[in-house]
């Protein structure tokens, strides 16, 4: 199981993390920066979570192993 955890003081609007684990990100409608839903998500979004920790261009995705 991992925990996500972002820095919204480092994000610079990309999107990635949203159109990669739409279920885990998305955008804020106003400043476009990253809005974390689920802090826990289940093993079934662990792929997508690593994948936009990977492609974030900021590197504002944070995971820790539980």
């Amino acid at each position: 199981m991992i925990h996500v955890e972002t820095d919204t003081d480092l994000c610079i609007a990309s999107g990635v993390c949203a159109m990669t684990a739409p279920a885990v990100f998305d955008q804020d409608a106003d400043s476009g920066l990253v809005v974390l839903l689920d802090a826990d998500p289940g093993e079934e979004q662990t792929a997508a979570v690593r994948e936009a920790a990977t492609l974030c261009p900021n590197a504002v995705i944070s995971l820790i192993e539980r």
